[in-house]
């Protein structure tokens, strides 16, 4: 009777995720680089390129910000198919096919004189922001850990809080330094230098594991990828941690792609860069103090919360000239910032079956993205429209408490994912 037992725990004891000689764990520190290259350069950047980009050529918000919407839409379209690649081409491949898009996007941004120009290059951008973000992060730790998928997850993501406290600072900087198009190519020579070297070395072949184990990055043969995706657009829990964190992400991203160009009349480009950096740096500590103590938390609630915050110091934002308090304002809205990317991967996890998690995480990914793909879009476009970011700021702000209130909603998980 105990025979069935037997080897699985041997197989558990081979993989000990605790130790730290496991091979994972550089794994996790190659995933924290690539995600510093890519919100620093994919997603913080997206605020330094409009202001710069306005600067320069005197385009509206509303124009570059449709371009920023544009390239979020293609990227999510692209990241619904990141667990196939990674199954087709593996980690190592995917990963360096990541970084090499994103730093010839980046270099590129630099380059353009036109508005048509900057709509292609973010077609190349967004192939780089597909194979680097949350989804090729997610499915590729999901390759080495099970039982310590969550720490490995939240501490590689805190390089996306790094790009944002390093990388804006040093972006803008550097600009004022050398100019926009040199600090672009440098940016992407660097990316290229420190990624590709460190996936080539860390990056290999994943630990296989028996069927049966937690967390399985493979889903049976019988539940084909195509089945699980059914089966979660027809599931209450899938539609109660998407639709709220879709909501969040849009006024989220929304705001952050703004927030230089809000910040830039009141206390200049420099102190504004750091109000970006101290936004990306609470999130960096709001992560590690909520991975403490997420084991024992209910994450629903965690993030009804952390929603709620954001709304109230996005209205301190708005209703304020004082830096001193738009510097707190912007600490406040960061302390969230980087459990908002953490916690829906960590519900699916909880909630959901694990042969179905790199699945499951891919749809959730995509489909926020696809929504708050419209972020830097709404938000530009009502900016324009009402000659400031007070209504704009309004908008995000109601919807980051209408998600607070659907992220509550629970059901029960359909058994098949």
């Amino acid at each position: 009777m105990n025979a069935p037992h037997a080897e699985p725990a041997a197989d558990e004891k081979a993989i000990d995720e605790t130790s730290i000689r496991y091979e994972g764990w550089p794994i996790v520190a190659v995933c924290f680089l690539i995600a510093t290259f890519a919100w620093g350069a994919g997603f913080y950047g997206q605020g330094v390129y409009l202001a710069e980009l306005q600067r320069l050529h005197g385009w509206p918000a509303s124009l570059i910000s449709t371009a920023t919407t544009c390239y979020y839409l293609f990227s999510s379209v692209l990241v619904v198919f990141v667990s196939e690649a990674i199954r087709v081409l593996g980690p190592r491949r995917l990963l360096i096919a990541g970084i090499i898009c994103m730093a010839a996007g980046t270099a590129l941004v630099g380059q353009v004189t036109s508005p048509w120009q900057l709509y292609i290059v973010y077609v190349l951008l967004a192939a780089g922001w597909a194979g680097t973000s949350i989804a090729a992060i997610n499915s590729t730790l999901g390759l080495w850990f099970d039982r310590k998928r969550g720490m490995a997850i939240s501490l590689a993501l805190n390089g996306a809080s790094c790009g944002g406290v390093v990388g804006v600072p040093l972006l803008v900087g550097a600009i004022g330094r050398f100019g926009f198009s040199a600090t672009l190519i440098g940016a992407a020579l660097v990316m290229i230098a420190l990624a590709i070297p460190a996936i080539l070395i860390w990056v290999g072949s994943p630990p296989k594991r028996v069927p049966h184990a937690v967390g399985s990055a493979e889903p049976p043969v019988a539940q084909s990828i195509a089945q699980i995706r059914r089966a979660a657009f027809g599931s209450l829990p899938f539609w109660t941690i998407t639709v709220p964190f879709a909501l969040l992400l849009l006024a989220q991203v929304g705001f952050i792609v703004h927030q230089i160009s809000f910040l830039d009349p009141i206390m200049g480009r420099e102190r504004a860069s750091i109000a970006v950096a101290l936004m990306t740096a609470m999130a960096i500590i709001g992560r590690v103090l909520f991975g403490l103590v997420v084991d024992r938390m209910d994450q629903r609630i965690a993030s009804s919360v952390s929603a709620i915050s954001q709304a109230i110091a996005l209205i301190v934002i708005i209703n304020t000239r004082n830096e001193v308090a738009l510097f707190a304002a912007s600490a406040l809205f960061g302390f969230s910032v980087g459990n908002v990317i953490t916690l829906p991967t960590l519900i699916v996890q909880r909630e959901f079956s694990a042969a179905a998690f790199g699945v499951l995480v891919s749809l959730v990914s995509a489909i926020c993205q696809f929504t708050y793909a419209f972020g830097p879009g709404i938000v530009g476009l009502l900016r324009d429209a009402f000659g400031g970011y007070t209504v704009p700021f309004y908008v995000c702000a109601a919807l980051e408490l209408i998600a607070a209130g659907i992220v509550l909603v629970r059901a029960k998980t359909a058994k098949m994912i």
